[in-house]
């Protein structure tokens, strides 16, 4: 394991847009988004081809692959961070030269469609990488302080960090009205399974985790508790897609190592309730005697804290309380 240099004021970080464009992310967010990580004292610059944009809401894999390169190379840049996710960060990873990203280890942060390069990367350099706030995240207006919050105890500080749950959540489209926002009161996470669990933590998006199976680019589960999210683009099927997915990653060779799964909650339009995850968790026999918890704070609503892919984490799980330590991050 290799764990990146924290922040400090006064460093650089580079957005890149190894999925989606940052052509389609509005003035207003970028230049919220930038205030912020200035006000923090960080230097933010921008990749070469970051606002290239093709039918794909992307850009080429050379662009994207020759961004990344450059972030990782350039020794002014202390910090990486993703424009926003998308559906295609996958297609980079035969083109990209781990021996020199392993060479100039630094943060890399983002989410969602970012799991596949976040992933892989650990897998092929045992890099630390992090699952957290889009540079986009960061232009969010209200609702964002706990995000704000845990991204810095992540990225800038080296002790140990009991996640506490947010006040309230949303998940309205908050980047079309920033003034009109929908929050509901947060219950905290619910235990599915009780129990306890140290391991090192794999994961981010489930549906894009999967997409790395029997490659080379797949981390090992031996040891991990895995943190699992989903999205509602299967809208009313997400609780099928979700079971054959989490089934699929069970199929794993070393599955049978796996110490614990933290799920994070799932957006209002999957429909998932804690008595349906507990019934899918309950007809795996593989889970049987392994902690899990779901309704965590990451995931695509928001607000969320940010983990580190590959880092570690003490999960203590009672009959009705969740308790989240990432103690290597």
């Amino acid at each position: 394991m290799i764990v990146p240099k924290k922040l400090q004021h006064g460093d650089e970080i580079r957005v890149i847009a190894p999925a989606q464009s940052l052509k389609i992310v509005s003035d207003e967010c970028r230049q919220i988004a930038t205030h912020y990580l200035e006000s923090l004292g960080l230097k933010v610059t921008f990749g070469k081809h970051v606002m290239e944009c093709d039918l794909f809401l992307s850009s080429s894999v050379k662009s994207r692959v020759e961004d990344l390169h450059a972030a990782f190379v350039d020794p002014q840049v202390k910090g990486i961070f993703t424009v926003l996710g998308g559906f295609n960060s996958n297609q980079l990873l035969e083109h990209i030269d781990f021996a020199l990203i392993a060479a100039n280890p630094k943060i890399l942060c983002g989410f969602s469609d970012i799991t596949a390069l976040q992933n892989a990367i650990f897998a092929k350099t045992g890099l630390v990488t992090y699952s957290g706030p889009h540079y986009s995240s960061f232009g969010m207006k209200l609702g964002n302080k706990y995000t704000k919050e845990y991204f810095s105890h992540c990225l800038f500080e080296e002790s140990s960090i009991a996640v506490q749950v947010s006040e309230s959540w949303s998940n309205d489209a908050w980047y079309l009205d920033q003034e009109n926002r929908s929050f509901v009161p947060n219950s905290g996470c619910a235990v599915i399974q009780p129990g306890q669990a140290n391991g090192q933590i794999i994961g981010g998006n489930l549906g894009t985790l999967t997409l790395l199976k029997g490659t080379e680019f797949m981390p090992s589960l031996k040891n991990s508790v895995l943190f699992l999210e989903e999205d509602a683009l299967s809208r009313r099927a997400s609780d099928v897609v979700f079971d054959r997915l989490l089934q699929s990653l069970i199929h794993q060779e070393d599955f049978a190592s796996v110490q614990g799964i933290v799920i994070g909650r799932f957006e209002k339009a999957a429909e998932m309730t804690a008595e349906k995850i507990r019934a899918i968790i309950h007809s795996k026999t593989a889970l049987k005697n392994i902690p899990v918890i779901c309704d965590a704070d990451f995931g695509h609503t928001t607000p969320f804290f940010t983990f580190p892919i590959g880092g570690e984490v003490s999960v203590n799980a009672t009959d009705n309380q969740a308790e989240i330590i990432l103690t290597k991050h």
